[in-house]
């Protein structure tokens, strides 16, 4: 029969001991500068490693080599006290529980009289020292305060409260803390590998939460999961159902549609916890700490690498937007209210009950009178309004760009006219000039030009219902490719539409939401970045519908090429040919999925491509394509090759400096 794994990696040094620093090294630095006390108080939690020290401790003063931190584990006392050791007759351990009243203070005391035997101190163990007897106690007090000197002493016990005050004030009182699960999961893993056994990663953050900080209970749970492992090695679902936990994917989607503030989906997820066995209190327990934990990731970003939760990688990323999409009070009000349910839940004669109410509760702020509810609703109100201010910026540095472009056009186009031959005849033009006031008187007489969902915003510089400017002739070198070429239709997205939706909901697109983002940050980072804001407010077999905070994120998402890759990834991994709806909002205040006309593309999907010539230029500019192209690109500085002029400001170089001369002053430009 093979050994524990508690036992079999007990600790043999103090090194060895994890999580007790705080204990460990005030220990390891009294036993080298030999200021050692006659009496030790070890107390703290079960299984987190009081007796293991106290038998080191045993070992280093008793070692051949010692008074030493580091036991040789060569010397005979040192195999004698081993994990696999026979004892020592000079280490005395006593189990207080069974060894507590009068009779056995006075036998113990008989015998201390008697110097060691082999060794080069007496120890006496005491575990459970709480629960010797005031009795007996008051009969050791005399030897615990003035013992031989080759006799030490040493209690353990959990509660050190309940040990005689006479005798906790002549000990060395030392307090051992619950491991922390960073420290508990590195231990096990370490472990694991020694074993040569195959434990899925996200199977220890099961194991350490149910050992609950104990070294001892947290290797017992990892060697009956070892123990029952099949050829595939320890997985999650095996351990989950083993120890009786909520599975993760129960949790994400409660807290999913938490976020989203969609009931049906509410429900869905306590049918299936019934119908899956699994206690509607324990999974109202588990949805707290969740819930805790996000509440945690909105106020310490890197709570993860700060060890403050404990969850894997991906898991954790998942939680973090999570966490961004619902808000801190949110989160609180929402934890209130399924704590309160679960205290409502003991001795209950129907949990599930109870717990639908306090689920159906937290999504709806509107039912709750109190503070909480109030702030919840207030800071939906916030985020709304953070949205639409972050929005405005955008479209004024939008309107800022455009109105710049249309300046430097029209002084490229005055400075053509002002230097052109004076015998030139005041004819029309043959094509661009004549083309552009054509599409400019016409332009603002299209309202299809404008996105329908691109806010109404006045413009920076609207168009002027004002005489056609006169077209002007421009020398034949200069002028020459003047006409506007027609850009080629942008290809269409690539993707294949595939079969049927087969009747998606919300709550099943939900669940495959990580799916849809690693395979849109696949194919581009920057549309997953703008999907981060984005829950699942509603879905219809074609149609889904996606709430956003901000309306920057929903405005960009409607532009190619994101919305192609966004409904590209939805056929590819959903099934069916989707269309998507973006909106700004709370998911619950939406309205619902095909009840009204889906946004037709961006502009840029089908508008030809601006040409060089600066009559196509302004022609083609209108204000809802100023997101497609930054305006630093359209219209920024001429290259050299610019069909106006060699010189790429359609006038001679003297001409030029005449130019800049007259504007800024001959000093400057000298």
């Amino acid at each position: 029969m093979a050994l524990a794994l508690y036992r079999k990696y007990r600790p043999q040094t103090f090194a060895e001991v994890v999580g007790q620093e705080h204990v460990t090294e005030p220990l390891i630095n009294a036993i080298r500068a030999g200021r050692l006390n006659h009496a030790y108080l070890f107390s703290g939690p079960r299984g987190c490693g009081k007796t293991s020290s106290a038998r080191i401790l045993a070992r280093s003063l008793n070692c051949a080599q010692g008074p030493t931190a580091e036991p040789c584990g060569e010397c005979r006392s040192c195999k004698a006290l081993a994990a696999d050791g026979h004892g020592s007759v000079d280490v005395i351990e006593i189990d207080a529980a069974s060894h507590g009243g009068v009779d056995d203070a006075r036998e113990l005391r008989e015998r201390a009289v008697f110097a060691p035997v082999d060794s080069r101190y007496k120890i006496y163990i005491i575990d459970e020292a709480h629960m010797v007897t005031a009795a007996g106690f008051n009969a050791l007090l005399k030897l615990v305060e003035e013992p031989p000197d080759y006799v030490l002493f040493i209690f353990a016990t959990t509660e050190p409260d309940k040990v005689l005050p006479t005798i906790r004030s002549r000990t060395h009182h030392y307090p051992f803390r619950l491991i922390p699960p960073p420290a508990m999961r590195e231990l096990c893993r370490k472990l694991c590998d020694e074993e040569g056994a195959v434990v899925a990663d996200d199977v220890l953050p099961l194991v350490v939460r149910a050992g609950g900080g104990s070294a001892r209970d947290t290797l017992s749970v990892l060697d009956q999961l070892i123990a029952g492992a099949g050829p595939e090695g320890v997985t999650y679902e095996r351990a989950a159902a083993l120890l009786g936990v909520t599975d993760a994917g129960l949790l994400d989607e409660m807290c999913e549609a938490f976020a989203a503030a969609d009931g049906a989906a509410v429900m869905e997820v306590v049918e299936r916890v019934v119908e899956g066995g699994h206690d509607p209190r324990r999974f109202a327990g588990d949805l707290l700490e969740r819930l805790r934990d996000l509440i945690v990731l909105t106020q310490v970003p890197d709570a993860g690498s700060a060890g403050l939760v404990d969850a894997p990688a991906d898991q954790l990323a998942k939680m973090t937007s999570q966490a961004t999409r619902m808000g801190t009070s949110t989160l609180m009000r929402m934890g209130e209210v399924v704590a309160a349910g679960l205290a409502g839940m003991r001795g209950a004669t129907a949990p599930r009950l109870l717990l639908e109410l306090a689920c159906v509760r937290a999504i709806l702020p509107g039912s709750d009178e109190s503070m909480a509810g109030l702030m919840q609703r207030l800071e939906t109100l916030e985020q709304r309004a953070a949205g639409a201010a972050f929005a405005v910026p955008a479209r004024e540095a939008a309107a800022g760009g455009q109105a710049g472009a249309t300046g430097a056009a029209a002084a490229r186009a005055a400075l053509a006219k002002a230097t052109a031959p004076a015998e030139a005849a005041p004819t029309p033009a043959p094509a661009a000039p004549v083309v552009a006031p054509a599409v400019e008187a016409t332009a603002p007489s299209e309202p299809a030009a404008v996105p329908p969902w691109e806010d109404e915003a006045p413009q920076a510089n609207p168009p002027q219902p004002a005489a056609t400017p006169e077209p002007v002739a421009a020398p034949a070198d200069d002028w020459s490719d003047a006409e506007p070429v027609p850009a080629a239709e942008p290809a269409a997205p690539t993707y294949a539409p595939a079969a049927d939706g087969g009747g998606m909901t919300a709550a099943s697109i939900r669940r495959q939401w990580d799916r849809i983002m690693m395979a849109v940050k696949d194919k581009k980072r920057t549309t997953a970045a703008l999907l981060q804001d984005a829950t699942i407010a509603d879905a219809t077999d074609n149609e889904v519908v996606l709430a956003f905070k901000h309306s920057f994120h929903a405005e960009n998402l409607q532009k190619e090429p994101a919305y192609g890759i966004v409904v590209g990834v939805f056929n590819e991994v959903l099934g069916g040919n989707w269309k998507i709806r973006c909106e700004v909002g709370e998911a619950g205040s939406l309205p619902k999925a095909g009840t009204g006309p889906a946004p037709s593309p961006a502009p840029s999907r089908s508008a030809p491509a601006p040409s060089k010539s600066v009559p196509a230029r302004q022609a083609t500019a209108p204000a809802a394509e100023v997101f497609d192209e930054p305006p630093a690109e359209e219209y920024g500085e001429p290259s050299p090759d610019d069909p106006v002029a060699p010189g790429g400001f359609g006038t001679s170089e003297e001409q030029a400096v005449k130019l800049l001369t007259t504007a800024f002053g001959a000093k400057q430009i000298a």
